[in-house]
């Protein structure tokens, strides 16, 4: 299938907005040059003008997150960096839900279920990891609550246990941190890795359907490998 990405947002500096923008602030700069009674004030005003502008354009960049699918994998971007997952190594994508009193309610998360969890992790940098921890501590918490073992949330939480895929292959530290968390969500919810449906450009459903369109496109898991 075709290689496409997508963002929650898009923010082009060449689009009619941004040229927009620019225009403005190029209009309060020359308004405070003109008309400041001094031109240490002026100085100051441009400055700030310009800083504004600088944080503006950091924080757009900094909540933008996007997608990309191609025949062989799924990645996500993030601002610090990002996960890649092959196709052949997800078992399952589907939405979220939360059971209460024998009702499932749809939560505003996109689970994946993994065949194997080393390949995800080791696409994986700290940074990136922290961040998923902190992230989805509630998700964890609406997990164990649903079991009723919010006492055990804490441990949970703060699981760093070395985890071992294999008899070769083990993780520490952080890593094992989130391999834990990994383990412990899939009793929850039978997924491994969430997005959030409030970093998507559309429905959740539409992107699960997307997603599952790839899925079903991709090549089967190379067994000797």
């Amino acid at each position: 299938m075709q290689s496409i990405h997508i963002a929650n947002h898009h923010f082009d500096l060449r689009s009619p907005h941004a040229k927009w923008v620019g225009v403005i602030a190029l209009v309060l700069a020359l308004g405070f040059v003109i008309w400041s009674p001094s031109w240490r004030q002026a100085v100051i005003a441009v400055t700030s003008i310009g800083v504004l502008l600088l944080v503006g354009y950091w924080l757009i960049r900094k909540s933008q997150v996007g997608y990309t699918f191609t025949s062989t994998h799924f990645q996500q971007h993030l601002f610090r960096g990002g996960w890649v997952v092959r196709w052949n190594n997800i078992s399952k994508i589907g939405i979220c839900t939360f059971e209460q009193e024998g009702w499932h309610h749809p939560l505003p998360w996109i689970g994946i279920k993994l065949k194997h969890y080393s390949p995800y992790l080791d696409s994986i940098c700290p940074r990136i990891a922290s961040e998923i921890l902190l992230s989805q501590r509630a998700l964890l918490y609406l997990g164990a609550r649903q079991q009723n073992q919010e006492t055990k949330f804490e441990d949970m939480v703060l699981d760093s246990q070395q985890y071992k895929e294999s008899a070769t292959k083990s993780y520490s530290g952080l890593m094992a941190m989130l391999a834990n968390r990994m383990k412990y969500q899939r009793q929850y919810y039978d997924y491994d890795v969430f997005i959030s449906a409030n970093d998507l450009d559309r429905s959740a459903e539409d992107f699960v359907g997307l997603a599952r369109r790839y899925l079903a496109a991709a090549e089967p898991e190379n067994k000797d490998q």
